[in-house]
């Protein structure tokens, strides 16, 4: 299983969690609640839906609102399909929760992660917490060294797409030194609850947690690959 792959089943079964719903409905809620998933396409998420059904991780229910009801004698159409959480697949969800390993840390998986802190236990979102923090801050040592390299080759734009890059990285540090700051006190978050793209509440912050492809990488100015 690709890591993209499973940080779309990880979100899959976090949304399931909540209630069964639509494919439809999925996918409305990984797009618009989950930026990272913007990109996805009902293509990639029925395979992965299905890989669950398999695994025993979700069942398929007919629906039963009253469009549903009425889909199948209009025109041949099929009602449509629910997907509903088993006990196996909420324990298998609670194991991912509190998982914290390298994988964490990443760009798009931290989103997802943080996407559903508010069922995830205090210590693994410190650990989770901490361990983004150390590899952003490995990223701002090794931009700043391949800036100190480069700086006399690169033309005035360049260079400015170089700092705002470390800028971005800059700020996320302060925002979890933030949020790193208030679990160790014990308090919750009063913003954005889970489901819900992460802000950043650093003065000057862009508004939302970078995604992957927003920051330069160190050695390549500019390239917003993945």
């Amino acid at each position: 299983m690709s890591r993209r792959s499973g940080i779309l089943e990880f979100a899959v079964l976090g949304l399931l969690r909540e209630s069964p719903m639509h494919g439809y409905e999925l996918r409305k809620r990984l797009n618009t609640s989950l930026g990272v998933f913007r990109a996805f396409s009902y293509g990639t998420l029925y395979p992965c839906l299905k890989t669950l059904v398999a695994n025993g991780w979700l069942i398929e229910e007919p629906g039963h609102t009253t469009e549903d009801a009425l889909a199948a004698p209009l025109a041949g159409r099929r009602a449509k399909i629910v997907y509903r959480l088993t006990a196996e697949g909420k324990e298998h969800f609670e194991e991912l929760l509190s998982q914290t390993g390298p994988d964490a840390y990443e760009d798009e998986h931290f989103a997802a992660r943080f996407a559903f802190f508010g069922q995830t236990s205090r210590d693994v979102r410190m650990r989770v917490l901490e361990g983004r923090r150390s590899r952003l801050e490995e990223r701002l040592e090794k931009m700043s060294a391949s800036l100190a390299r480069t700086r006399e080759r690169l033309d005035d734009y360049t260079l400015e797409l170089q700092r705002h890059g470390m800028e971005s990285v800059e700020r996320e540090v302060r925002w979890l030194n933030e949020l790193i700051e208030s679990e160790r006190a014990g308090r919750d978050l009063k913003g954005p609850g889970h489901g819900e793209t992460p802000r950043d509440t650093t003065e000057g912050a862009p508004g939302v947690l970078p995604r992957p492809g927003d920051t330069p990488g160190p050695d390549t100015p500019g390239d917003t690959t993945t």
